[in-house]
């Protein structure tokens, strides 16, 4: 659960305008029967300074098949489906520029036959002072479809480790609450019995906790 938090935050902010940064983050894999399901690829360029034009390509082999199909294509700011078994269900979520490097898609209404692997392919052009470099970058997603989340395994540890956290830190609170009043009653009943050790001895000569008292 926390995982998925921090990479659909990631995503959310690299599909922005801002290409101050970028991070190749990997995808999910896991996906849930009847919902929405963000298919992460993202391509680096290692020179931001240069400009470029560039194309994104997905593929999908589903489980137990040979050949991949060619399910969407995108070339600012054109968007295509190119296969009937994802007609009206693929929306683009990368970079909204000729100059992509954010190439991520959405998928609707999950099904188990979109279990499989996804191919995400970048076409780059890169726009140099002497000549231009055509530039080719593939990567792959194997996609799984559950009837029900499964929530990972450091997600439950750290809600573990909370719950124990908290009823340590309550417990801990309660000792030195428990200290502080003894040590406050005690020096309660200290004063009291100087106080009245020195009532005692007015107008004669004594000692009370070391003081003299004439």
């Amino acid at each position: 659960m926390i995982r998925r938090l921090f990479l659909a935050v990631v995503f959310n902010l690299c599909v922005s305008q801002c290409h101050g940064g970028c991070a190749e983050v990997d995808s999910m894999t896991e996906a849930v029967l009847g919902k929405r399901f963000l298919l992460g690829c993202i391509s680096c360029k290692r020179r931001e300074e240069v400009i470029a034009h560039t194309t994104v390509d997905w593929h999908f082999k589903p489980e137990g098949e040979e050949d991949f199909r060619h399910i969407f294509h995108y070339d600012h700011p054109e968007a295509s489906i190119l296969h009937e078994g994802f007609s009206n269900r693929i929306s683009w979520k990368g970079t909204k520029d000729t100059d992509i490097q954010i190439g991520a898609i959405s998928i609707l209404n999950i099904t188990f036959n979109d279990t499989g692997t996804y191919r995400c392919t970048f076409h780059r052009s890169l726009f140099l002072p002497l000549s231009n470099e055509n530039v080719t970058v593939e990567k792959e997603v194997e996609l799984s479809v559950v009837a029900v989340a499964n929530r990972e395994l450091t997600a439950m540890i750290s809600e573990i480790m909370m719950f124990v956290l908290i009823i340590v830190l309550q417990l801990w609170l309660i000792v030195v609450l428990v200290y502080c009043y003894k040590k406050i009653s005690q020096e309660h009943e200290a004063r009291d019995a100087h106080k009245a050790c020195v009532s005692s001895l007015l107008g004669s000569k004594g000692s009370c906790d070391g003081v003299q008292i004439e």
